[in-house]
C-alpha cells in the first residue's frame, strides 16, 4: 500500500518538482513506517508517478525563492520517467578503494544529496560488507554508525521551510519535529540488509562498531553563510577540522530567523550534479579488558619502562612481560596498564600478587574460553623467570573499579632487611612488636618529588613484627595503610617521615631489602588453577 494521501499530494509535487527524491519525500509528508523507504529505488518512483497522475493539463507550484513558476505536467511526468530508466544507482568501488557511482545520469536529490538513493541499496550495502569482513575483527552483533555533511542539515531545513509555506497555504502545519530525520530513516533501511548480510543482529550495544563518513565537496560552502550571521555558534576546537560541525550548523539553525535564512539560501535548495562520496569505512571494537595478579621475583624490573629523558634504563618491565602477550593474541592496536599500587624496581612482590588490569584497544579476537586464558597464563608464565601471573580472567570495565578502591583504602604487608649503625641486641628490637597503630606523617619522598605533587601524608603502621639476625641487621615486618612509603619509614628521608625507625631506636637506619608479602585488595576473584 503506497504511504501517501490525497493531503500530501500537492506538497509531493512539489519537492519532486523542484529536485527531491521520493524517499525524502516519504519524510516530509511524514511517513513515520519503515515498509515504503525499502522498496527498491526504481519501484519507488514507479509508485509515485502513479500517485501523481491527474487530470488537470497544468499545476501551479509556488515557491519562494526562485519566484513562482509553471510547471507543465506533462514536463513533471517526463521527469519522472526519466529518473524512473535510470533505475537503481550501481555502485562501485574504483582503484583507489574509495566508492563511487557508476550512474552519472541520476538525478541526485536536493535534500540528501544522494544518500536516500545509491546509498542505501544492496550494491552499497555489499561493498560495505565486504570491507567488513576483510577487517578481520571477531563479532557477533555490531553497531552501524553514519556521518552525514553537516550541509545537509541546512539544505533539509530550506526544504522544511518550503513545505511549511506550502501548507500554511492549506491552514495545515509543519513543525520541524514531524519530519522523520533522515539518519532514522537511512537505518530503517540498511540495518536490515546489513544483518543480513552479514548474519549477525544490530544491537545498539555492541562493542564492535562499523562507521561510515560521507562527505559532499560540491555543496561544502552551503554552511558559511550561517558563520556570519550566528559567528557565537562557530568556534574553533582542537580536534575537529572544521567549525562547521553538524552540532555547529543545527545550533546555528535553531536560532537564525527565517526571513534571514531565505534572504541567504536558496528555497528550494539547488540540486547537486553530484551525489555524496564516501570518505571512509571503519570498523573499531571496543576495548575489553584483562585482569589477574602478578608476582615480582626480580629486583632488577620496573614496574612500567624505565625512560629517562629518552633513554632505556632496563631492557624491561612488568608491563612488557604481560603486555606484550596479550596484545598478540588479542591481535589489539594497543594497551593500558594499571595496577593496585606499584613496586619500585627493587623490591620484589611476593605471597598472592598485586592485582592488574589490562585495557585492551581495538581488540581483532575478543572471544576466549576459559582453558585458552588458562593456556596463555602459562604461555606468560613460562616467558620469563622474572614475574608469574595468576588467576589471569576477562574483566568489565567497571569491575576495575574494586581495584582502584583498594589501592587507598586496604592494608599491605611488607618485609623489610634493616641496617643499623650503632650494634643492637634482640631486646633493642623488641618493643617495636609492641606498637600498634602508630600514625605517621610522610612529606612526599624526594626520590618521588619529580613526578609527585609536595604534600604532607598521614598513614597508619597497624603493627610490626621483628626478627633478629645479628647486632647490626633484623628483619621488619610490617602491616601498614596502603600508600605508605615503607623505606621512608625506615630511614626517615631527612626527617621528612616522623616518626620513623631510626627516630623511635635511636639510631641512624637503612633498608637494605624490601618486598611486598600481601596486598589485600580482594579483586580479581581468585581462580581454580
Amino acid at each position: 500500500m503506497f504511504p501517501l494521501t490525497e493531503e500530501n499530494k500537492h506538497v509531493a509535487q512539489l519537492l519532486l518538482s523542484t529536485g527531491t527524491c521520493p524517499r525524502c519525500i516519504f519524510r516530509f509528508c511524514g511517513v513515520d513506517f519503515h515498509a515504503p523507504y525499502k522498496l527498491p529505488y526504481k519501484e519507488l518512483l514507479n509508485e509515485l508517478q502513479k500517485f501523481l497522475e491527474t487530470e488537470k493539463d497544468e499545476l501551479i507550484l509556488e515557491v519562494m525563492n526562485p519566484r513562482p513558476k509553471k510547471i507543465r505536467l506533462q514536463e513533471l511526468e517526463d521527469s519522472i520517467d526519466n529518473l524512473s530508466q535510470n533505475g537503481e544507482g550501481r555502485i562501485s568501488v574504483s582503484q583507489d578503494g574509495s566508492i563511487a557511482s557508476k550512474n552519472s545520469n541520476l538525478n541526485v536529490c536536493n535534500v540528501c544529496l544522494g544518500i536516500l538513493q545509491e546509498f542505501c541499496e544492496k550494491d552499497f550495502v555489499k561493498k560495505v560488507c565486504q570491507k567488513v569482513e576483510a577487517s578481520g575483527f571477531e563479532f557477533t552483533s555490531l553497531v552501524f554508525s553514519v556521518s552525514f555533511p553537516p550541509q545537509l542539515s541546512v539544505r533539509e531545513h530550506a526544504a522544511w521551510l518550503l513545505v511549511k509555506q506550502e501548507m500554511g497555504k492549506q491552514s495545515l502545519s509543519l513543525g520541524r519535529d514531524d519530519i522523520v530525520q533522515l539518519k532514522e530513516a537511512y537505518k530503517w533501511i540498511t540495518h536490515p540488509l546489513f544483518s543480513e548480510e552479514l548474519g549477525v543482529p544490530i544491537d545498539g550495544k555492541s562493542l564492535f562498531e562499523v562507521s561510515v563518513v560521507f562527505a559532499h565537496p560540491e555543496t561544502v560552502e552551503d554552511c558559511h553563510f550561517l558563520a556570519a550571521i550566528c559567528p557565537d555558534c562557530f568556534k574553533p576546537a582542537k580536534n575537529k577540522q572544521s567549525v562547521f560541525t553538524r552540532m555547529a550548523v543545527m545550533k546555528a539553525l535553531n536560532k537564525i530567523k527565517e526571513e534571514d535564512f531565505l534572504k541567504q539560501f536558496p528555497c528550494p535548495p539547488n540540486s547537486p550534479k553530484a551525489v555524496c562520496t564516501v570518505l571512509e569505512i571503519e570498523c573499531a571494537h571496543g576495548a575489553v579488558f584483562v585482569a589477574g595478579r602478578y608476582n615480582k621475583y626480580s629486583r632488577n624490573l620496573p614496574q612500567t619502562p624505565w625512560i629517562i629523558d629518552g633513554e632505556r634504563k632496563l631492557e624491561s618491565s612488568v608491563e612488557e612481560l604481560i603486555s606484550d602477550h596479550l596484545l598478540a593474541v588479542f591481535k589489539a592496536e594497543s594497551f593500558n596498564f594499571s595496577s593496585s599500587g606499584r613496586e619500585d624496581v627493587d623490591v620484589r612482590t611476593l605471597g598472592n600478587g598485586r592485582p592488574f588490569a589490562i585495557e585492551l584497544v581495538n581488540p581483532h579476537r575478543v572471544h576466549f574460553t576459559s582453558q585458552e586464558i588458562k593456556e596463555l597464563q602459562q604461555k606468560i608464565n613460562n616467558s620469563s623467570n622474572k614475574i608469574q601471573v595468576r588467576d589471569l580472567q576477562l574483566v568489565t570495565r567497571e569491575a576495575i573499579g574494586h581495584m582502584k578502591e583498594g589501592e587507598e583504602e586496604k592494608t599491605k604487608t611488607y618485609s623489610a632487611l634493616i641496617w643499623t649503625d650503632k650494634a643492637i641486641q634482640k631486646k633493642d628490637i623488641e618493643f617495636l612488636n609492641d606498637i600498634k597503630d602508630l600514625k605517621i606523617d610522610q612529606k612526599t619522598p624526594l626520590r618521588v618529588l619529580h613526578r609527585r605533587p609536595l604534600a604532607v601524608r598521614a598513614r597508619v603502621i597497624h603493627s610490626m613484627e621483628t626478627q633478629y639476625v645479628d647486632e647490626h641487621h633484623f628483619r621488619l615486618r610490617l602491616k601498614t595503610q596502603a600508600g605508605t612509603y615503607i623505606k621512608e619509614f625506615v630511614h626517615g628521608d631527612f626527617g621528612r617521615t616522623k616518626p620513623n625507625i631510626g627516630s623511635l631506636m635511636n639510631v641512624t637506619a637503612d633498608i637494605l631489602e624490601l618486598d611486598v608479602e600481601s596486598v589485600d585488595v580482594d579483586w580479581p576473584p581468585a581462580l581454580d588453577d
